[in-house]
C-alpha cells in the first residue's frame, strides 16, 4: 500500500518499522496488519512522515525497489486528484485506467543503459486490471461506489496547474489531474509488480473551481474520503491472493532481469 495525502485513518496492527537499503537510497516502511486476521501488508508513506516530501522530490526508484526487495507483488496506491470531468465529483473514489505524462525532471527507469541494459516496457495496460477487479469487488461488498476508466494527467508540481493547462489536458482526454502516479506506475511495471491507483477527488481543477486552489482544501477533503478508503482497504487485502493472474510479471521479461 502506497499512501499519499490524508490516509491517517489507516491503522495497522502488529506494527513494525523496516528500513530497506536500495541502490537509490534507504527507505523506511511500516509493516503490519489491517486487522488481527488479515495478512501482513507493507505500508509506504509516499510523502514521508508529516508530508515533508513534495511530489517532484519523491525518491520513486528507491521506493519501488524497496517494495520489490520486501517481496511485494501487488501495489495499491492512493492519490489525491483534481477533477477535469463532469463525471467525477468532489468526494468521488475513482480507478485510474490510463495516464498522460507531463512530468519533466523525474527518473523514470531502472534501466539506464550500459551494464544496466535498456528496457522499453509495455504500457498498454499501465494499471493492473486484475487488481482493479479486486478493488471493484471489495467496493461492492461494502456497498461503496467506485467509478472506473479515469485518464490521469500527471504534472510535475508542486504548483497547481493554470486554467490554460487544464483546458489543454481536457482537450487531450484527461479526466483527473495529480502529481504522483508517474513514474511510480512505470517503475512498478519494470519490476513486474501489479499496480493500481485509487484516486480520491479532493478538488476541482483551476478554471473549473470557482475559488482559488489551496493545499489546505486538498488535505481537508482527503480527511473525509480517507475515512471511506480506510473502510475499503481491509476488504481489498482480504480478497487478495498471492498469485499474479495477469501480464504484469512479464513487464521486464525483455531485459531478463529481476
Amino acid at each position: 500500500m502506497i499512501g499519499g495525502t490524508g490516509l491517517e485513518h489507516v491503522e495497522l496492527k502488529d506494527l513494525q518499522n523496516r528500513t530497506v537499503s536500495t541502490p537509490y537510497g534507504d527507505v523506511t516502511v511500516d509493516i503490519g496488519r489491517l486487522g488481527e486476521d488479515k495478512p501482513l501488508m507493507v505500508f509506504m508513506s509516499r510523502h514521508g512522515k508529516g508530508h515533508t516530501v513534495p511530489p517532484h522530490g519523491v525518491n520513486y526508484r528507491a521506493n519501488i525497489w524497496a517494495l520489490k526487495e520486501l517481496g511485494v507483488k501487488k501495489i495499491v496506491a492512493t492519490a489525491a486528484v483534481g477533477s477535469l470531468s463532469t463525471r467525477f465529483k468532489l468526494g468521488d473514489i475513482i480507478l485510474v485506467d490510463q495516464f498522460l505524462d507531463f512530468t519533466k525532471s523525474r527518473p523514470q527507469t531502472f534501466y539506464e543503459g550500459g551494464e544496466q541494459g535498456v528496457l522499453h516496457v509495455d504500457m498498454t495496460e499501465p494499471y493492473c486490471r486484475s487488481v482493479q477487479k479486486v478493488i471493484q469487488e471489495a467496493a461492492k461488498n461494502i456497498q461503496l461506489e467506485v467509478k472506473t476508466g479515469a485518464v490521469y494527467v500527471c504534472t510535475e508540481g508542486p504548483r497547481f496547474e493554470t486554467p490554460a493547462e487544464i483546458k489543454m489536458y481536457q482537450i487531450l482526454g484527461g479526466e483527473c489531474v495529480g502529481m504522483t502516479s508517474v513514474p511510480e506506475v512505470v517503475l512498478a511495471k519494470e519490476l513486474g509488480m501489479c499496480y493500481a491507483t485509487i484516486g480520491l477527488v479532493t478538488n476541482e481543477a483551476a478554471g473549473i473551481a470557482d475559488h482559488p486552489l489551496t493545499h489546505e482544501e486538498v488535505i481537508e477533503n482527503m480527511k473525509v474520503t480517507g475515512k471511506t478508503v480506510a473502510e475499503l482497504l481491509p476488504e481489498i487485502f482480504r480478497l487478495f491472493r498471492p498469485e499474479q493472474d495477469c501480464r504484469c510479471p512479464l513487464g521486464n521479461a525483455e531485459a531478463g532481469k529481476f
